[in-house]
């Protein structure tokens, strides 16, 4: 297959910029915002496409199997940096992004609102936590990650690449893709082994399940680990990777999308009202400290 790649010095003008372009091509009606309908979220002009092609044409070249054993046992032992959630977020607002098209706020104001969403509407705590960190393992850009390794839509690493998965022509380019050992169906893996048993593409959603995976229950678990998964949760692709108790969990992971996607208002909450919660949240569920 053919195909024009741009010559982009600067792959992505947005860290955030994928999910302006997953937007445009996963519309969700859900009644979540609250600011202004959902089809004016995240409204580029065409051009703004030519970015993000670009940025998927990095990500599918380099995340191999190989580079992501190799982020695995780089980030996995969580040596990095040891701090209190709270300075996690001061961390992480380091990241403003002042292209963002829906929001001038900071990442911890967007985690806010994406939790007091799912707090709105009257779900488990857990799930309320969940959406406070779910962006949180973008830390890893602070750490000298380009963005092709901590944004975009994810994906199974060790067989073939689905046709599902976006700009899927760029797949060419991996070094997998002609390797016998992991072009095929299954590749490395094993007919219904399940997703647990999968290795995905590196990105802050790996790494933030990774980093709470012994304090939430397993339904918030799958909504960190798969959420940018949209080739499995909006395609149907990779069935014959699943178990039932992947399956079972799909359920919880659309759930939760529509909330981190259509939660962004320029008004931000107010923070003095809401920390006795938050505070008593974290409390609840992690330790005084975490390791990244």
């Amino acid at each position: 297959m053919t195909h024009v790649i741009t010559n982009q010095t600067q792959p992505l003008a947005s860290m955030d910029e994928w999910e302006d372009d997953l937007l445009r091509r996963y519309p969700n009606p859900e009644d979540i915002a609250t600011s202004k309908a959902t089809e004016a979220y995240r409204n580029y002009e065409e051009p703004a496409r030519d970015t993000v092609k670009e940025f998927y044409r990095l990500n599918h070249t380099h995340q191999s199997f190989a580079f992501v054993k190799e982020k695995q046992k780089e980030y996995l032992s969580f040596s990095r940096k040891e701090m209190s959630v709270w300075d996690a977020f001061d961390f992480l607002n380091q990241l403003v992004d002042d292209s963002d098209p829906d929001t001038d706020l900071d990442q911890f104001q967007h985690l806010l609102q994406t939790s007091e969403a799912i707090r709105r509407d009257g779900h488990p705590d857990w799930m309320v936590l969940v959406g406070l960190m779910h962006d949180m393992g973008k830390v890893l850009c602070l750490f000298g990650e380009p963005q092709w390794a901590v944004v975009g839509d994810t994906f199974p690493v060790g067989c073939a690449y689905s046709d599902k998965i976006v700009y899927p022509e760029f797949f060419s380019e991996n070094v997998d893709f002609n390797d016998a050992r992991y072009n095929s169906e299954l590749g490395v893996y094993e007919k219904n082994c399940g997703l647990r048993k999968v290795d995905m593409s590196w990105g802050h959603d790996e790494y933030i399940y990774q980093i709470m995976k012994n304090y939430i229950p397993e339904e918030g678990l799958y909504m960190l680990r798969y959420h940018s998964f949209y080739s499995w949760h909006r395609e149907g692709a990779y069935e014959y990777l699943l178990d039932d108790h992947d399956k079972a969990m799909l359920p919880w992971v659309k759930l939760f999308n529509p909330y981190d996607l259509y939660s962004k208002n320029p008004e931000p909450p107010n923070w003095d009202e809401l920390r006795p919660y938050y505070t008593n949240l974290l409390k609840k569920y992690l330790p005084e400290t975490l390791k990244f």
